[in-house]
């Protein structure tokens, strides 16, 4: 797929393409394009496309990398029709000035909420292995076990945990992809 800047993605969708967030629910409900439609990466099999005849579809995720790395699979989605990239993604799109949707009632997304509570746990074991007693120091060493297996497996216990806070449990917007 080739990839197009912000600005001739904003083109295109004014002369009527589809907007496509590939971007987990939990990201899209607290930033998101104006107009973009959520089909997440990890539900882009099971979910139906469906797309304006001979209109161009565009594809953003935050940066870029997501959308690139799929790229083959999302051009397999779209079959047919002529498909984008945007270059940089939703944040090459803030810094375009374009509009974005920002609802900051809505909780951080999951990563980055995995991120701050792992690194306050290693931080916080570092401190009491210090301060209290060695044995603490296993609570970084844990945290780090657990981040491997994350990798390892696709599992994140964490993540896990974090979703099920209160928190969390806000209903995400469902993954709706469908044609208005």
């Amino acid at each position: 797929m080739k990839t197009i800047t912000p600005q001739e993605a904003a083109a295109l969708l004014r002369d009527g393409a589809t907007l496509v967030d590939v971007r987990e629910p939990d990201e899209h409900a607290r930033e998101h394009i104006t107009g973009a439609r959520s089909l997440p990466l990890s539900r882009l099999e099971e979910a139906e496309l469906a797309v304006h005849d001979g209109k161009p579809v565009v594809f953003h995720c935050r940066s870029g990398a997501r959308t690139a790395g799929n790229a083959d699979r999302l051009s397999a989605k779209v079959g047919v029709c002529e498909a984008y990239i945007v270059e940089g993604g939703l944040d090459a799109w803030k810094q375009a000035g374009l509009p974005v949707a920002t609802d900051r009632r809505q909780p951080l997304e999951l990563m980055r909420q995995v991120q701050i509570a792992a690194g306050s746990l290693v931080v916080l074991g570092v401190l009491l292995g210090a301060l209290v007693s060695p044995w603490l120091y296993a609570l970084p060493g844990f945290v780090g076990a657990g981040l491997v297996f994350a990798g390892v497996t696709g599992t994140c216990g964490l993540a896990n945990l974090l979703r099920m806070m209160p928190w969390n449990r806000t209903p995400a917007p469902t993954a709706v992809a469908a044609a208005a």
